[in-house]
């Protein structure tokens, strides 16, 4: 039985695909995630005629599907959507969770968080404003994370008249900017989320577009391959000790894996001890499977019993990640309230790995507008971006962010509040 069949085979049978949006602040990013959500039939009667009913109190044409995704009352009397939100709809094919993030300058740090797991992003792009610096910026972010899938929705093309000639300028003008950055898949679609052009119905205004309407991208692009399946990674999250009659000598190891196929027989090496010994036997909500493979949860037991806790990594025996106490990482900083200390200390978490670290060195400070590097300024500020190398009190299990996005990734916690100061990308 192919990969393929066997996740359709296990449990769900309707894959997730994760998407963010992006865009500056009046691009219509809630206007979209509304019209996705209502032409899709994701909301209820109720929700419509609620958003129909205020619609008409502040005398607006038309239903306004913004209102769907702008939650808080307070942050709709302002005007502005805050932080990350997350929606979830589905259809028969697929299911979707949306991270929904605010379009202002400052918001590199809520990027960053909701799209670190995206296979997708959706760049808004007004037809009328063309390609801007937010435009710009969201781009290199969602390079710099890997995102694998960028679709450009031109939006508003309905205030352009539908002109092919609007689209075509903005579509080359991006695409000669995409050539400098590290993106593999860039699609563009021209819409109208207010008219509800090319989303998830297909426009009779642009005859001259060839391509697919957004929805059916959503629900058709290629995304099992996004993970790695060659570099078998297992961190340890918990031991599962039942001590019952039923389950006497169990002792299984739960996680969810990182990265690669792991098969009953294989033969794997924990670190950091180093001990070899063979999968006997994978366990899973759904039962005993033969295999597993990201982003499954599962408890793998081992036929030899060895001393192994959270935060240890189960791996093929000939294929292992880096092990080192020194990282070159680019950190993208989150907390407002005091910059990166050089020398500082901090709490660094890595999988189910927690360690201690310094800050032994800021390399350069990137110009998120021109991706150039600043060697002359190293105060490095909430939603500033800068490559650093860390040294932490433990060695840690890693791969290049580039190579897996799991295995690849960081957090900074400081020690005294508990806040979550930064994220990054190991190189």
């Amino acid at each position: 039985m192919s990969l393929e069949n066997k996740k359709t085979n296990q449990g769900s049978s309707t894959e997730l695909l994760r998407f963010t949006t992006a865009g500056s602040v009046d691009d219509g990013k809630s206007t979209l995630i509304g019209r996705l959500l209502y032409d899709s039939k994701s909301i209820f009667q109720d929700q419509y005629e609620q958003i129909e009913k205020i619609s008409e109190k502040r005398g607006e044409e038309g239903v306004n599907l913004a209102l769907l995704t702008d939650g808080l009352k307070a942050e709709r009397e302002q005007g502005i959507t805050i932080d990350v939100a997350y929606r979830y709809f589905s259809t028969p094919k697929r299911k979707f969770i949306i991270a929904d993030t605010p379009g202002h300058i400052q918001y590199t740090r809520n990027m960053v968080t909701g799209a670190s797991t995206a296979n997708v992003a959706l760049l808004l792009v007004d037809a009328r404003n063309g390609v801007i610096e937010q435009t710009k910026r969201h781009a290199i972010v969602a390079s710099l994370l890997q995102i694998p899938h960028i679709v450009v929705c031109i939006n508003k093309m309905d205030l352009v008249d539908y002109s092919e000639e609007v689209y075509n300028r903005i579509h080359d003008e991006f695409e000669a900017f995409a050539t400098k950055l590290d993106v593999k898949d860039v699609s563009f679609i021209p819409i109208s989320a207010l008219k509800g052009d090319n989303v998830v119905d297909r426009s009779t205004a642009m005859p001259w577009y060839e391509g697919t309407t957004l929805m059916y991208y959503l629900e058709n692009v290629h995304i099992s391959s996004d993970h790695n399946f060659i570099d078998c990674r297992f961190p340890v999250q918990y031991v599962v000790r039942p001590y019952n009659d039923e389950f006497h000598d169990y002792r299984g190891y739960a996680g969810r894996v990182a990265g690669g196929v792991f098969k009953k027989g294989d033969e794997v090496t924990v670190l950091p001890s180093g001990f070899t010994s063979k999968i006997s036997k994978i366990d899973s909500f759904d039962g005993e499977q033969d295999a597993a493979f990201p982003p499954q949860s599962v408890t793998l037991l081992l036929e030899d019993d060895i001393d192994i806790s959270r935060g240890d990594m189960i791996v093929r025996t000939n294929n292992k990640p880096e092990v080192e106490q020194d990282l070159e990482v680019m950190l993208c900083w989150f907390d407002h309230s005091k910059p990166l200390q050089p020398r500082g200390k901090y709490i660094i978490r890595h999988t189910s790995q927690e360690a201690k670290c310094m800050i032994k060195e800021i390399r350069y400070k990137l110009d998120i507008n021109s991706l150039h590097r600043i060697t002359e300024d190293f105060e490095i500020k909430s939603n500033d971006i800068a490559r650093v190398v860390i040294r932490t009190t433990k060695p840690l299990f890693f791969d290049s962010y580039r190579k897996n996005r799991n295995t690849g990734s960081i957090i900074l916690v400081d020690e005294g509040s508990n806040n979550t100061v930064a994220a990054g990308m190991i190189k």
